[in-house]
């Protein structure tokens, strides 16, 4: 074993940790190296999703002790970010196993540290964790969670006083100050009990009197009595906040999944709680055609992200994925601030790099602005805070199922997302012609408007040390030796963002990319076709977003037209193996 790993698990076999904590790692010392070497050979870093990991022992693991450290290095950047301030942080958790006991934790250091916490009495999902940090004017916010990882997995997010989780600088400071932390003695875990205050439903209703206002159809949703929902919350947090949401715009018809509806940790329903997984939705599908719904809204555990079903013209039940929900969305939110005059003044959207371009070109018609930004909601969150007070945001996502409207959180909201997907499916039903539209015929209608454009990701796997390697490996061999040509289509230009550069490979020119340095190259071609790759922030992944377009005149068209783009997204995927 690597002479540094050692030292580590020597250090966490002394008499500073306890006893279940010295005894696992004996067992992992005679039992599985492999293992052990995986859980101390590196520290947990913040990435796009902040702290996640693995729960067990070690310095790679989620456990007290890593909690620990990462909430004293917080409380200490604190002190030094906001001197002589009354600090205050609020704290949330989701379903997953832990998560109380590590949000207690982290209450309990930041009390050590005469920080103010509110600490919700029952979980919670991350949106309200946001909206909460203003709500309460905090410094600072943490919500235990990790998302849609498997239930081996959780994490630690934290929120700046903006109610956005951190980017630079405070994400890399932060981590500096945790980094400091190398013994459990640096780490006060005294609580002072008087400094911590739960809070609940006092939040709900701030966070609700906000969320109504949202509803840009009330009317529609009145008419469409026939509109039927089904809702799943996964085993998760979104049960605490979804159903009470839909009722208050006023959906009566909402048919809970209850195998799924119970918060569990151990998901004994499904592989995994990832709601761009179609297995994840199985109850709830089959639950669809026994009570014959319009719609399925199922939200991940900690409620942030929403995937959804919608009944088609065949009368059959159609996933949608990230970027055609983010479209319909979108061109919804647009369209009725258009139609009703609720169109602020300097209008903005928001969406990620790796994000469907047809969203942009719906927004450009509507003549709103629209930002692009680096994978990560916490980039969205950070061009609604730089243009407080000067341009109005409307509505943002990315492909991966996250959405936001309205600013008042300052994350991806799957709780107002389900309301406004709702309200969208009920105003389409009853505000047409034919007297009854589906959201599949509205995405056809705005691929005949905009261009048919169909995205596709392939992910994948490599876990462990070697995993981490070998991506570097791939990375570095696209960075240095870039594609010539990519489905039979030369390759106009490569965006590489941790240089910061955009380069012309026909001029031979480069400009600079004006975001924050991140490890995302992109390949474009003469045919419009766009390649990103990227490793994931939060799970042992590289990813390969694959975007392509063609015009369509005509809904008669659209299935033509798909066969030929799956054809050329198929010839990307081998070009790039």
């Amino acid at each position: 074993m690597d002479k540094e790993i050692q030292e580590k698990v020597n250090l966490w076999l002394s008499n500073d940790y306890d006893e279940a904590t010295r005894n696992e790692v004996l067992r992992l010392q005679k039992e599985d190296p492999k293992e052990l070497s995986d859980a101390f050979y590196r520290d947990l870093e913040f990435g796009t999703g902040g702290l996640r990991g693995i729960m067990g022992v070690g310095t790679n693991r989620m456990n007290k002790y890593t909690v620990g450290a990462a909430t004293q290095g917080l409380a200490n950047y604190l002190k030094k970010s906001f001197k002589n301030e009354a600090l205050k942080v609020v704290i949330s958790y989701d379903s997953r196993l832990h998560s109380r006991e590590f949000a207690q934790i982290s209450a309990e250091i930041l009390s050590a540290n005469n920080i103010k916490v509110f600490l919700f009495d029952e979980l919670r999902p991350t949106p309200i964790l946001s909206f909460a940090v203003r709500h309460l004017q905090c410094n600072a916010g943490i919500m235990i969670t990790a998302s849609h990882n498997p239930k081996e997995y959780n994490g630690y997010k934290v929120y700046w006083e903006d109610g956005g989780q951190l980017v630079p600088p405070h994400d890399v400071n932060v981590i500096k100050e945790v980094n400091k932390i190398t013994s459990v003695k640096q780490v006060e875990w005294t609580a002072k009990p008087e400094l911590i205050e739960m809070v609940g439903e006092n939040v709900d209703k701030a966070y609700f009197d906000l969320l109504l206002p949202l509803s840009m159809n009330p009317e529609s949703i009145k008419k469409a009595k026939k509109l039927k929902i089904v809702y799943t919350p996964l085993h998760g947090t979104g049960i605490t906040m979804v159903p009470k949401a839909l009722k208050m715009f006023g959906f009566e018809d909402v048919v809970l999944e209850e195998a799924q509806s119970i918060p569990d940790g151990n998901f004994p329903t499904v592989k995994s709680p990832n709601p761009e997984e179609k297995s994840a939705l199985e109850l709830a599908l089959k639950k669809a055609d026994e009570v014959n719904a319009d719609l399925i809204l199922a939200t991940d555990p900690d409620a942030d992200r929403v995937g959804i079903a919608v009944r088609n013209a065949e009368g059959k039940m159609q996933l949608l994925n990230g970027n055609q929900t983010g479209t319909l969305l979108f061109h919804y939110m647009l369209s009725q601030c258009q139609q009703t005059g609720k169109m602020p003044q300097n209008p903005f959207a928001v969406k990620t790099i790796v994000t469907t371009d047809l969203i942009r070109r719906v927004a450009l018609d509507f003549n709103v602005e629209c930002f692009d930004v680096l994978t990560g909601f916490k980039y969205i969150a950070e061009v609604i805070r730089a243009n407080e007070g000067k341009k109005h945001f409307v509505v943002g996502g990315e492909e991966s199922y996250g959405y936001l409207i309205g600013d008042f959180v300052r994350d991806k909201d799957a709780i107002s997302a389900c309301c406004l997907i709702a309200e969208m499916a009920a105003h389409y039903m009853v505000n047409n012609t034919a007297n009854h539209k589906l959201l599949t015929d509205v995405l056809h209608d705005i691929y005949c408007s905009y261009g048919f454009f169909k995205e596709s990701l392939l992910s994948l796997t490599e876990k462990g040390q070697e995993g981490v390697a070998k991506i570097k490996a791939m990375m570095d061999n696209y960075r240095q030796n870039p594609p010539k040509t990519l489905g039979g289509q030369p390759v106009v230009m490569m965006k590489d963002y941790s240089a910061s550069r955009s380069y012309d490979l026909v001029n031979g020119t480069n400009e600079l990319i004006n975001l924050p340095t991140s490890n995302v190259l992109q390949f474009f071609t003469a045919d419009g076709s766009k390649i990103t790759v990227r490793p994931s922030g939060t799970e042992p992944k590289i990813k390969f977003y694959f975007g392509v377009v063609e015009p369509v005149e005509k809904r008669k068209d659209i299935a033509e037209v798909e066969a030929r783009l799956d054809q050329r997204i198929e010839t990307l995927k081998k070009d790039l193996q």
